[in-house]
């Protein structure tokens, strides 16, 4: 489990379909128990349950366990090897994604990684060569699944907004962990478009980055550590323009959750890795782009 990050909760207590309220908001995530709580009636996931869960303290490992129904506790990621059928790596700290994952990926256990699945072009190849091999490995930000993107994306399928000229992206915190989100419904809207240059205009905690895709579309994404927080998008075509303010986490979550779980079943992942490869290409695009003062990074 890293710091901030409660989908080790939400996310078993989704697959579960139980939860321990006092506890997820005792360790710190009220608002994690709330929207388990309002949305209790449509929680569990019908063929599928976490049975093991480790973390590198076992007291966090004990109280994940009991807030949501998970029978096993191990001693170590490597134990739960011959004990899971499949792993959530729900950690988004992606400098230990790699070495997280390796025991489960040599011994051919499908594994969703938490977004972002990484930020250095070395581990997204290590990722790409195993993937190539028949591994099942899935990553996404949830907004991929997300009601409000398939709201709009809906509208653009069916032409209303006319031909898209620009999408714009707000938000709060680092590009790293959460402009993953960001980019996820960007390439979800436009059906994984390829992107062919990127620059990032800002500063670090200030983050404004352009994106020009081979369709044509522009996009200027823009995170800021400290303004209110949000998850926004808006998307303008020639006809109209709509606006994605993503609240309905429980949702995107859930059905997250679901495509992965259903992927594991089916023996191949749903989602396919280059559609993830191209957006976290962007996103280690965006940081190169910073580091080199704003150079122009091209596909």
């Amino acid at each position: 489990m890293s710091p901030g990050n409660a989908h080790p909760y939400s996310w078993s207590a989704i697959v579960n379909g139980q939860f321990d309220a006092d506890e997820i908001t005792k360790v710190g995530y009220p608002a994690v128990a709330a929207y388990l709580e309002a949305n209790k009636q449509t929680l569990g996931v019908s063929g599928a349950k976490v049975t093991c869960v480790w973390a590198q303290e076992k007291a966090i490992a004990e109280s994940i366990a009991y807030a949501t129904g998970i029978k096993h506790v191990a001693d170590s990621p490597e134990k739960m090897v011959g004990m899971v059928d499949a792993v959530l790596l729900m950690r988004d700290d992606p400098e230990n994604h790699v070495e997280m994952s390796r025991p489960f990926i040599d011994a051919g256990i499908p594994i969703f990684v938490d977004k972002p699945l990484a930020v250095t072009i070395p581990d997204l190849e290590y990722f790409a060569n195993e993937s190539a091999k028949g591994k099942i490995i899935m990553s996404s930000s949830s907004m991929r699944y997300s009601s409000e993107t398939m709201v709009v994306k809906q509208e653009m399928e069916l032409g209303g907004l006319g031909k898209i000229e620009l999408i714009t992206g707000v938000g709060k915190k680092d590009w790293n962990k959460y402009g993953v989100h960001h980019l996820e419904a960007l390439f979800t809207l436009m059906d994984d478009a390829r992107p062919v240059s990127v620059r990032h205009i800002g500063e670090t905690n200030r983050d404004v980055v352009q994106i020009s895709f081979a369709n044509g579309v522009t996009s200027i994404i823009c995170l800021f550590m400290d303004i209110a927080g949000t998850l926004q998008l808006s998307v303008f075509g020639q006809n109209a323009w709509r606006m994605i303010d993503a609240k309905n986490s429980y949702c995107m979550f859930r059905d997250n959750a679901v495509e992965f779980i259903r992927s594991v079943s089916e023996g191949k992942a749903r989602l396919s890795f280059d559609k993830t490869e191209n957006i976290i290409r962007t996103l280690i695009a965006a940081n190169d782009s910073l580091a080199q003062g704003g150079k122009l990074i091209e596909f």
